[in-house]
């Protein structure tokens, strides 16, 4: 586990965790994000390497994601009436050296990614973005996505991360999932939202290195205590550059992208609601150029993000089936918000400042405790050198079903009111069913 995700429980305290941990296949039993590429260092389940028959003690771990959709768009945006199809395929490996090798506190990780895309947001006329698995071109892509090593300095206090990575799984995640000692209360990743807002910043669209242009770069992770972290991190700033770093080689270079965010998290209520709060800052060096002859040496920003379980249900019967002698299973029902803000001195960047949110509600329907349904709003004010539209606001509702064990089927409708590629575009509907399998 890393960075934000180490926040360690103590008695009654959270701790910040991967939604997808090396579980067992079958017994999976959780809601997942809406892109699970976007949000956690580990691929998968581990169902795969534990399939080809690697030991679980051997420190060794293989599992991947596979995420694919199908898109309408039902009127208005830019293309009314277009059909578009996307896929995501990431197969990992992770290795514990400590168990392997005895190495204390050093693991290291490999992750491939293919991805086989359509140009989806354009055709809305998105420059948020409402479906966050497709990013810049190129639509098609075979790439080397995270190569990394990890060592921990101080146990469960200092670490530090080496490699190619996703700075966006340890920066502005608000997405990341909240575990509790009773494993009855785990908020799972904290919504299954897909658009790009939710994965990252738009105030950070076009700098912060994550999904699926991954950069080179070091991450240090500080928790002094259990309540609180601090996390920074430098890496290969060209993407603000033009460059697609996740398929091009590393530059090393006057382009740098420096960041720093410090979080903490709480249990409020008698309920003892979990929440989280974190904010950051980060910078960009180098000569930037964009439309119009725009140019700036450098750029900065800050954001904040935070999330609070705002309900919880009483137990209620998960298994009709439940009899004298096998007892009924119990599900707890729970509702959880999230809010975002951003705000950069940008010339070059497309979006000058953010503010968003949304709800979530896990197993409300009796019997499908894995099940979530939620929806969010997300309002960008547009870089007025490049579009012409002050803002693009989105709203985004979903329905979350877990099929059987790791597999889940997610219809999704997004309407965008004010589509920002163009002046005049008309407001867009848009229905996405994404399918998720984890393995």
């Amino acid at each position: 586990m890393i960075g934000a995700f180490l926040l360690v429980s103590a008695a009654h305290a959270v701790e910040s965790t991967s939604p997808l941990t090396a579980v067992d296949y079958a017994d999976f039993n959780q809601a997942v994000s809406g892109n699970p590429a976007a949000t956690t260092f580990n691929a998968g389940t581990g169902w795969l390497g534990r399939a080809l028959g690697i030991p679980e003690n051997s420190g060794v771990t293989l599992g991947g994601v596979y995420l694919a959709d199908t898109n309408k768009l039902f009127s208005g945006g830019a293309q009314p009436g277009a059909w578009s199809s996307n896929s995501a395929l990431i197969l990992g490996l992770k290795l514990d050296a400590q168990k392997s090798w005895d190495w204390r506190g050093a693991s290291f990780g490999l992750q491939y990614l293919q991805f086989y895309g359509q140009n989806t947001n354009g055709e809305a006329g998105s420059v948020q973005g409402y479906n966050g698995i497709v990013g810049n071109l190129p639509f098609q892509r075979n790439e080397l996505y995270q190569a990394w090593y990890l060592q921990e300095i101080i146990h469960d206090v200092l670490q530090v991360r080496l490699g190619k990575m996703t700075p966006t799984l340890d920066f502005n995640n608000v997405s990341r999932s909240l575990t509790l000692n009773d494993s009855a209360e785990n908020i799972p990743s904290i919504s299954g939202l897909l658009f790009t807002p939710l994965f990252v910043n738009p105030s950070l669209l076009g700098a912060l290195p994550g999904y699926y242009n991954s950069a080179v770069g070091v991450t240090v992770n500080f928790t002094p205590n259990k309540e609180v972290y601090l996390n920074a991190g430098s890496y290969d700033g060209n993407l603000a550059n033009g460059v697609q770093t996740g398929t091009a080689a590393p530059s090393i270079n006057g382009y740098r992208f420096n960041i720093a965010e410090a979080g903490t998290n709480w249990l409020i209520g008698e309920g003892k609601h979990p929440g989280q709060f974190a904010a950051g800052a980060w910078n960009q060096t180098g000569v930037l150029t964009g439309p119009g002859n725009a140019q700036q040496n450098g750029t900065r920003g800050v954001y904040a993000f935070g999330t609070q379980r705002v309900w919880s249900g009483a137990n209620y019967a998960a298994d009709s089936k439940a009899s004298a002698d096998k007892p009924q299973s119990t599900g707890h029902p729970s509702a959880s918000m999230f809010y975002q803000y951003g705000i950069n001195n940008a010339e070059t960047l497309p979006i000058k400042q953010y503010v968003g949110g949304g709800l979530t509600v896990f197993g409300l329907v009796n019997g499908r405790s894995n099940d979530s349904i939620g929806a969010g709003v997300a309002l960008s004010w547009l870089n007025p050198k490049i579009f012409q539209r002050t803002t693009e606001l989105m709203y985004q509702a979903y329905y979350q079903a877990q099929v059987t064990n790791a597999v889940f089927l997610q219809p999704t409708l997004t309407y965008i009111p004010t589509p920002g590629a163009a002046p005049n575009l008309p407001g867009a509907w848009a229905g996405t069913l994404r399918l998720t399998v984890l393995f």
